[in-house]
């Protein structure tokens, strides 16, 4: 009844997926908030992203200290912690008059919202094991979803009631809404499942012919490259719509599209996932991602930014957790909960200085063009890392 694939397995994933989609608003939240802040607050456009940038150093420090503890505490004590200190975030923000408060509060809502990204994709790896880059997409899918809710709610509560109160808002919803839902993944994973899943990993580990930190450490590098690139639409396409003098409104009718197209994009590469393997999925992902920026880089009209913004979403969304399904096909499962959070983790540091960079040079030139420029670059990086491990999986099973 509770074990691997079973009834409340799929329960237990549709938790998962209600909380990042709840915790997901500390991720969302700045983005659609830019240009409001930055108006309150009388600062420069790569201030105001650098203030992203914090959001998102905190998400890198909360995901992998949240995944420390799952591994040792398990999923609950990590999403009550993310509980507490998200509530303390958004409260806190919402009372600064100065950039730097406003900052250090972000930091905190990104360390607190961390634990229903990352540690949250590895406890479900544990329950599923057939349908497991299935069931990892899925779980991923609640900050997609997050993406595709949140934006037009928050710029409507903006433009009726002002950030301040949307942000106190946050706090109240996170509070009430995430607390009960912690508590439905009190169970802890079947002991059969881990002594499988050991084996696996025993027999797979090293088989690339690198040491574990050294496929660690490249996993990271390409996911911070997939997302220094993926973060330039994600984090100003808002701002860059108002630029254009198309609104704060389309702006964040076309993230929720782009992120909407995103849930359709993990689900698809899930499936993928689980008939060809994490590093096929990765370089696929990376691949679209790389078309969609070369879209968006020729596109400034209303239309094709929409259809930029579809397009992007649907190619771009299953590369982030293709870390996570690499990461439990060559580790072993007790450390799932700190490898996969390590892996996403670099992902967000991408997202941060992607963020910051993209801020950085509108000021520089007064123009996205050369943030899109940036943003291929580092996504061609990704894409040679890809390719590289590829090439090692395909040697290893020629000569098995």
């Amino acid at each position: 009844m509770y074990g691997v694939e079973s009834k409340y397995a799929w329960w237990r994933l549709a938790s998962s997926v209600t909380l990042s989609t709840v915790g997901g608003i500390g991720m969302w939240c700045l983005v659609v908030a830019l240009p409001s802040v930055q108006a309150d607050l009388g600062v420069s456009r790569a201030d105001i992203s650098f203030s992203y940038t914090m959001t998102m150093l905190g998400f890198f420090a909360g995901g992998i200290v949240m995944g420390k503890v799952v591994d040792k505490q398990g999923i609950v004590t990590a999403i009550a912690i993310s509980t507490i200190l998200l509530g303390a975030g958004f409260a806190a923000a919402q009372m600064t008059s100065s950039l730097t408060l406003f900052a250090a509060a972000q930091v905190l809502i990104g360390f607190a919202a961390a634990a229903t990204f990352a540690p949250l994709v590895a406890d479900i790896s544990h329950w599923f094991d057939k349908r497991r880059g299935l069931a990892v997409a899925i779980a991923a899918s609640g900050n997609y979803l997050a993406g595709a809710i949140w934006p037009p709610l928050i710029e409507l509560m903006i433009r009726d009631y002002g950030w301040r109160t949307t942000y106190l808002a946050a706090a109240v919803l996170c509070v009430v809404a995430m607390l009960p839902l912690a508590l439905t993944l009190s169970r802890r994973p079947p002991p059969h499942a881990e002594q499988q899943a050991a084996i696996v990993a025993r027999q797979s580990r090293g088989t690339l012919g690198l040491s574990p930190n050294a496929l660690q450490a490249l996993l990271a590098l390409a996911g911070l490259g997939c997302c220094v690139a993926m973060s330039m639409p994600q984090v100003h396409i808002v701002a860059y719509c108002a630029d254009l003098g198309y609104g704060v409104t389309q702006g964040a009718t076309m993230l929720s599209l782009m992120l909407g197209f995103g849930i359709v994009s993990r689900i698809g590469s899930g499936w993928i996932a689980d008939r060809v393997g994490g590093i096929k999925t990765l370089l696929l992902g990376s691949t679209l991602q790389g078309v969609a920026l070369v879209v968006y880089l020729i596109s400034d009209t209303l239309t094709s930014l929409y259809v930029a913004s579809a397009l992007f979403g649907l190619f771009q969304g299953g590369i982030v957790p293709s870390y996570a399904i690499i990461v439990r096909e060559y580790f072993p499962p007790q450390e799932a909960g700190f490898r996969v959070s390590l892996a996403v983790s670099a992902t967000i540091i991408g997202m941060a200085l992607g963020g910051w960079m993209g801020g950085v040079l509108f000021d520089m030139t007064g123009s996205y063009r050369a943030a899109f420029i940036n943003g291929i670059a580092w996504n061609v990086l990704n894409g040679v890392i890809a390719w590289w491990l590829l090439f090692r999986q395909n040697r290893r099973d020629a000569y098995a």
